[in-house]
């Protein structure tokens, strides 16, 4: 007579009451990080990212090396306005971007005359945020009118930043505009909202 012989192994109740706990916990963890990771993935694509200042142009508002948040929800609901500082990337480079203040706004007309003057629709634009007088006004010594999403942007730092007046860059459509530069996070005693 043949004796059956089980080869299953009894498992004590509190012994399975705990792997099924262990089995709980490895899957409740495992869904947190999933959500954590597409929140990560939503904010960095659609509300904001964190970017970093490579270069002088936009001095003395941004120095090189300033960590920075860029809004990038914002423009979503509202259009881009004067002295807004944007992000956007270069045209004739991969993973390049350039931050700069926004000027000239769509329908407006910009010129700049050789004494460094800005006129916007005519009129002399008061502002402070140039570094110094403009001795190159590029493309911009002639009228320039705006399109209907088309933005004119110049770097703080008018002597040392490629800007709209370099036809390379020129003329920036609001779909071109990743965001606007929100907040400084580093270095730490600059931390703070960008004030326009």
């Amino acid at each position: 007579m043949q004796s059956n012989i089980s080869d299953r192994i009894a498992m004590h109740p509190e012994e399975r009451h705990d792997m099924k706990n262990i089995l709980r916990e490895i899957l409740s963890t495992s869904l947190y990080l999933l959500v954590v990771l597409c929140l990560t993935y939503l904010v960095i694509h659609f509300v904001g990212q964190r970017t970093v200042v490579d270069g002088s142009s936009m001095e003395s508002t941004l120095s090189d090396g300033d960590n920075l948040i860029v809004d990038k929800l914002s423009y979503r609901f509202h259009d881009p306005e004067r002295f807004d500082i944007v992000v956007f990337p270069y045209q004739y480079k991969k993973h390049t971007y350039y931050i700069k203040r926004v000027i000239g706004l769509p329908g407006e007309t910009v010129q700049i005359d050789y004494e460094g003057n800005i006129y916007i629709d005519g009129e002399i634009l008061q502002e402070d945020f140039g570094k110094e007088v403009i001795q190159n006004p590029g493309i911009a010594y002639e009228p320039i009118t705006l399109g209907e999403d088309e933005y004119f942007v110049l770097g703080d730092n008018r002597n040392n930043s490629s800007d709209s007046r370099d036809p390379a860059v020129g003329c920036l459509r609001k779909d071109k505009l990743i965001g606007k530069a929100w907040v400084r996070i580093y270095p730490f005693n600059k931390v703070g909202k960008l004030h326009e």
